[in-house]
């Protein structure tokens, strides 16, 4: 973000745009450097990036019919004195972009991971089965995600919540202004870009593990534990036990009398 994506967008890029490749590079390198280059966690790349791209467009659809301008606050005042070529209606799009990243590739570690495990506990699932199971695992997942990114945002704007309650006005009345619709935007696209990544991530995570994944084989899969329950060998006799005194020997050598 200091090295490449400040200065691109100071100095007159597209800020979606540069959010976007910020985004990507990111996450390939806090994603690799965290879980190690392997084929579970480019699948899991791949979701986050058809999840992004889905919350980028959003965004810019949503930012266009509400008309936002971007000076929502007095740091965009004040950015535009400072640097005069700033797109600062772009800096909406690619703030939201920035804040979904961090949930969504927790999201998608988690459903690929969670599908990968599914294989391995029984690799005779289909990927239609793999499928259905990981999305009510990434179900239960995203309800608790949503609530923490819609409470993460009321918590950081309480004292203009508090301001707008104490002054009397309506919930709609407050929710025409811009500052506080920025933040209602980011809540619906982030929560949509979160709940696309669940079918997305994990479709894609059930067809790759089932079309001969090269990770994590189990080492005794269920269908070589059926066939040889079918070709059962004899088993062999245990061995006799050792007398008495032999025993007694290899404990205490020493001993001349014994028991």
């Amino acid at each position: 973000m200091l090295a490449f994506m400040f200065p691109s967008i100071l100095d007159g890029h597209d800020p979606t745009a540069v959010a976007l490749v910020g985004a990507a590079i990111i996450a390939i390198v806090a994603l690799y450097l965290t879980h190690g280059i392997t084929e579970m966690i480019t699948v899991a790349l791949l979701g986050t990036f058809a999840a992004l791209g889905l919350t980028a467009i959003l965004a810019t659809v949503f930012s266009n019919l509400a008309h936002f301008t971007g000076f929502s606050s007095e740091d965009a005042f004040y950015l535009t004195i400072a640097s005069a070529e700033v797109d600062v209606k772009g800096l909406v799009l690619a703030g939201i972009i920035i804040g979904s990243l961090g949930v969504l590739d927790d999201v998608t570690v988690t459903q690929v991971s969670a599908v990968w495990q599914l294989h391995e506990a029984n690799p005779t699932y289909s990927a239609r089965r793999l499928y259905a199971s990981g999305v009510v695992i990434g179900r239960d997942h995203i309800a608790s995600t949503v609530n923490t990114l819609v409470l993460a945002y009321a918590g950081a704007s309480l004292p203009l919540l508090l301001i707008f309650t104490q002054g009397g006005r309506s919930l709609g009345a407050v929710a025409e202004g811009e500052l506080v619709g920025v933040e209602i935007v980011r809540t619906l696209v982030g929560s949509i870009g979160l709940v696309a990544a669940v079918p997305l991530t994990t479709a894609l995570a059930a067809f790759v593990v089932t079309r001969g994944s090269t990770l994590r084989h189990p080492p005794d899969s269920l269908r070589t534990r059926t066939r040889r329950q079918r070709t059962r060998l004899p088993e062999a006799s245990p061995p006799e036990n050792p007398p008495a005194a032999a025993r007694w020997g290899q404990f205490a050598p020493d001993d001349p009398e014994g028991w």
